[in-house]
């Protein structure tokens, strides 16, 4: 019989516990889980895409210029657009007359009906009440009523304000002569807008070069060389001004001996200044600043001064100011010191002189003026700058002035109605007559010894200075005020532009309104003398 083996066994294992099942009210609807999937989903797409537009270029940069914004406005310093409305007007029967003989070159002896349109614009409402409460534009409202298939697209369709525009540079209200405006429109009909590229490559044509003949002539120089601007025009000279010293120096550095010394007023343009900065980063210049038209000053400069090349540049009339240039002791300065004159005479040329030529004409030292700046956006009533000078100084102008050598030539339009404009201006006499008349009236209207067209009521602060022309928009005028940086602090202005198409009773208006919020015999006309913008 076989063996049972009887085996000993421990005590046997508990039960495996239950696993407790979930609430039901925790227990998610099992219909519910795709669209929990769907929007988790979406939300951390959403969020990934949120942070990468947040570390975009673009949304870091909108976030800097947002706040740059913001410390101009702190700083009162934000500038706006006030758009001036142009709508179609009725053409008489003369001005008919003209566009209908495309050749027809007509100068009058005394003001015409169309001169006024210089100076007589419309703001819309919506302009008006921005300046008024001086609330940053740039400019859209004078579209936001625009229709397609509109006679006048672009154009607010609102109430419009009149004003008389005691704010501009056209001097001589050429801007809305017919002969002019034929000109433009015969060129633009022949030759559309001409060949497009720079003048030195394809802008270059005997439009452009029979501008520059007609204003060597007025300027009495050798030669002359348009550029797009005036301020390209500075921007040009300085440059190669600046080349010169690296070109003797065998396209090296030049020594301290071998730079050129430039002496600039220290209320000149921005042009300038912004040239002077650029040939300064050539290393070849040496820049000293006198104060403004202190001809003590600059003597003192240029006595202790040991470099051969010498140049003065200065403004003829300024801008900001409407003060000369002492011209006859920057001849007397030049002949003493050997120094080469440069003026710009962007708002002297053709109000100024017998024949328009400008300052230098009016104090007749023409001939002491080695090279003039000028512009055609002023009193020519059109658009462009240029150089008169030497052939030598244009042929190096046009090969070193980055200025004019990359930027695209003037429309033909536009340079031939600079030369009917340099025609007219020299023929209607009128004109210069006028605009002087016109200043005689200012200075016997409010007693402040005005010397030019360009007055300059400094009244100090910016709130006045905002105020005073606040009030004077509201009884029509077109007068703003100069804040810093143009002018330095605590020497607001109003600036006060005269043209020779304004009338004398545009002149008592102007100085009534004027006097009911500006004091006369409290007003300075003149800077400060030792502020210096570079």
């Amino acid at each position: 019989m076989p063996r049972q083996v009887v085996t000993t066994t421990s005590n046997p294992p508990p039960p495996p516990k239950k696993k407790l099942k979930p609430k039901t009210q925790n227990q998610p609807n099992q219909n519910l889980l795709p669209l929990l999937f769907f929007v988790s989903t979406n939300y951390l797409f959403l969020l990934l895409n949120t942070t990468m537009e947040a570390s975009l270029p673009s949304a870091w940069w909108n976030k800097w210029v947002e706040e740059a914004l913001t410390i101009l406005d702190s700083l009162k310093v934000l500038r706006s657009l006030r758009p001036i409305c142009l709508r179609n007007q009725r053409l008489s029967s003369l001005q008919l007359q003209l566009r209908v003989d495309d050749d027809a070159f007509e100068v009058f002896d005394e003001m015409q009906q169309w001169d006024r349109s210089s100076i007589q614009v419309e703001i819309c409402e919506t302009t008006f009440r921005k300046w008024m409460h001086d609330t940053p534009s740039s400019g859209e409202e004078i579209v936001h009523g625009a229709v397609s298939g509109d006679d006048e697209p672009g154009v607010c369709h609102e109430q419009f304000r009149k004003l008389i525009l005691f704010s501009g540079n056209d001097y001589l209200g050429l801007s809305s002569h017919p002969t002019i405006g034929n000109a433009a429109a015969k060129a633009a009909q022949e030759h559309g807008m001409g060949p497009r590229g720079s003048a030195l490559i394809c802008g270059y044509t005997n439009y452009h070069r029979q501008l520059e003949s007609s204003l060597a002539d007025l300027k009495k120089k050798e030669d002359c060389l348009l550029c797009p601007t005036g301020f390209a025009a500075n921007m040009a000279l300085m440059t190669a001004i600046g080349s010169i010293g690296s070109l003797l120096a065998g396209n090296s550095i030049p020594s301290d001996d071998e730079k050129i010394a430039i002496f600039s007023d220290a209320l000149n343009h921005a042009s300038i200044i912004d040239g002077i900065r650029l040939a300064e980063r050539q290393k070849g210049v040496k820049v000293y600043i006198y104060r403004h038209c202190d001809m003590s000053h600059l003597n003192t400069l240029l006595s202790h001064c040991s470099m051969k090349r010498k140049i003065v540049v200065t403004d003829s009339l300024f801008s900001m100011d409407g003060d000369f240039a002492p011209m006859v002791e920057l001849a007397e300065l030049r002949k003493k010191h050997g120094f080469l004159l440069v003026i710009d005479d962007a708002h002297g040329t053709f109000v100024c002189g017998k024949n328009g030529g400008g300052v230098a004409e009016e104090f007749n030292c023409e001939k002491d003026v080695d090279i003039c700046i000028g512009t055609l956006s002023k009193a020519a009533g059109c658009h462009g700058g240029f150089i008169a000078c030497s052939k030598s100084w244009k042929l190096l102008i046009q090969s070193r002035g980055r200025s004019f050598i990359f930027s695209t030539s003037t429309p033909v339009p536009v340079a031939a109605a600079a030369h009917a404009s340099v025609r007219v201006a020299k023929h209607e006499t009128w004109r210069r007559k006028a605009i002087w008349n016109r200043v005689k009236d200012f200075q016997l209207l409010t007693g402040i010894p005005v010397t030019s067209h360009i007055i300059s009521l400094i009244v100090g602060s910016e709130d006045k200075a905002l105020q005073a022309s606040r009030h004077l928009l509201q009884a029509g005028f077109h007068v703003t005020a100069i804040r810093p940086p143009t002018v330095p602090p605590n020497s607001c202005r109003l600036r006060v532009a005269l043209s020779a198409v304004h009338t004398r009773e545009d002149l008592e208006n102007l100085a009534a309104a004027l006097s009911n919020c500006i004091n006369f015999q409290d007003t300075r006309i003149y800077g400060c003398n030792g502020y210096a913008r570079l």
